[in-house]
């Protein structure tokens, strides 16, 4: 496998064959259809373990100041990586049938609690599909593993942090132009975005079949919307999800990327932060 962030279908394929194969997880869900299981049962990646985005990647508080997907516990996160299997030094591949927009949120946690090579599956399952590789319906039970976890390694800001950036570093919001703009906001109960932030869907991250664009077009990209080539950068969306795929996305073009994972779901259920609307920062 390369050194990239990425691994494509055909290098899963060939890993999965491997004295030492992979971990593989499924980690399908969409705003509109949180639950991907019954998508999972009926095709999946050979041995791909389902990961429940809302409950295993996320906690569920009774607060909506802290966001609609707040960060599991440690303790948490590390009973499902048992879950899923995984044992220290084992590699981890992501993978989603929505262009990777919501397993980079198991890359970006996994690669934040410690395991070292976590690894995207570039193009999804469609990828997958669409290179002649096989699938599987029905439910994987792996051996429990036995890794340990700790948070700190990556960078991560707070919603003080998310307020401050801008006044040193490029806050991206990658959700869509209309929510950015305020125009829309079907979700969180203020609409807009955090004053100073710059937008960068995050959808425009990849090309037509899901596959991250090159890093020189994606160091271009983000260059062009204001990120400088040596100064800070984070990245914030609705919730943290595809926020994590924004961090890939910037990992791959070469920048140390920090998440804001409370997001605009955090802010905006904070009425004493002001809320910008309009194209501008």
């Amino acid at each position: 496998m390369s050194g990239s962030i990425l691994i494509t279908p055909d290098e899963l394929a060939e890993a999965l064959s491997s004295e030492r194969p992979p971990v593989v997880l499924d980690v399908r869900w969409r705003l509109d259809r949180p639950d991907g299981r019954p998508d999972y049962l009926g095709a999946h990646i050979p041995g791909a373990v389902y990961v429940d985005l809302d409950h295993e990647l996320a906690e569920h508080g009774d607060d909506p100041r802290d966001g609609r997907h707040p960060l599991p516990s440690i303790a948490a996160l590390q009973g499902s990586a048992r879950r899923w299997g995984v044992d220290d030094g084992d590699t981890v591949v992501v993978y989603d049938d929505l262009k990777n927009l919501s397993s980079a949120r198991a890359w970006w946690l996994l690669r934040y609690a410690g395991i070292a090579d976590v690894r995207i599956l570039d193009g999804s399952l469609r990828g997958w599909t669409s290179a002649g590789h096989p699938v599987q319906s029905g439910e994987v039970t792996p051996e429990p593993g036995t890794v340990t976890l700790r948070y700190g390694n990556l960078p991560v800001i707070d919603i003080d942090g998310a307020a401050g950036f801008p006044e040193h570093g490029a806050l991206l919001d990658a959700r869509a132009g209309e929510r950015y703009r305020g125009e829309t906001e079907p979700i969180d109960p203020r609409a807009g975005h955090i004053p100073g932030a710059l937008n960068a869907p995050t959808t425009e991250n990849v090309d037509d079949a899901g596959r991250f664009l090159p890093p020189e077009e994606l160091r271009e990209r983000f260059r062009a919307i204001g990120v400088p080539d040596d100064g800070a950068v984070a990245a914030y969306c609705g919730s943290g999800v595809t926020a994590a795929h924004e961090v890939a996305a910037l990992t791959i073009a070469g920048y140390a990327a920090a998440l804001y994972p409370g997001s605009w779901s955090q802010w905006s259920n904070h009425p004493e932060r002001p809320a910008a609307v309009g194209a501008e920062p």
